[in-house]
């Protein structure tokens, strides 16, 4: 068993180790209760905070409702075409850089610089030139069995 040893230099108990605190140091109850009283002032803060939050949001959707049910002909109709322009736009940047990047590939392996995949494309390469090559070996001894047959 591996032991474990403290700012001190000596190594841990077992029971420090199974009590998940190695520093089995008792703080005083003083530290204790700033730690306490700090910790309810910043989650009652933040309670506080969320609250207003909530009641802001409420009350603001309240006052726009209306006018979003008025304006909801020309609204809702702006937002599809707003998300469809950019949904294009995005898709048309995607697509050049795509190409750009397919371009810039095909450059470097016809000038030789050996781009990532070219050990590849030249196996795959090789593979359907020998298959190719079968397949015509085939096809004309089937054609030239069947003329000497016919």
């Amino acid at each position: 068993m591996a032991e474990h040893y403290g700012q001190t230099g000596r190594p841990y108990s077992d029971q420090q180790m199974q009590a998940g605190r190695p520093y089995a140091q008792k703080q005083p109850l003083s530290h204790q209760m700033v730690k306490t009283a700090t910790a309810v002032t910043a989650g009652g803060s933040l309670l506080v905070l969320s609250g207003i939050t909530l009641a802001g949001t409420v009350i603001a959707l309240t006052l726009a409702t209306p006018l979003l049910v008025i304006f909801s002909p020309v609204l809702v109709p702006a937002a599809i075409a707003v998300f469809l322009l950019g949904s294009g736009f995005l898709a048309s940047g995607g697509f050049g850089v795509a190409a750009l990047s397919v371009l810039s590939w095909i450059y470097g392996y016809m000038t030789g610089k050996h781009p990532p995949g070219a050990d590849q494309l030249d196996t795959a390469r090789t593979k359907l030139a020998s298959k190719a090559r079968d397949m015509k070996d085939r096809t004309d001894q089937q054609h030239g069995h069947q003329v000497s047959s016919s």
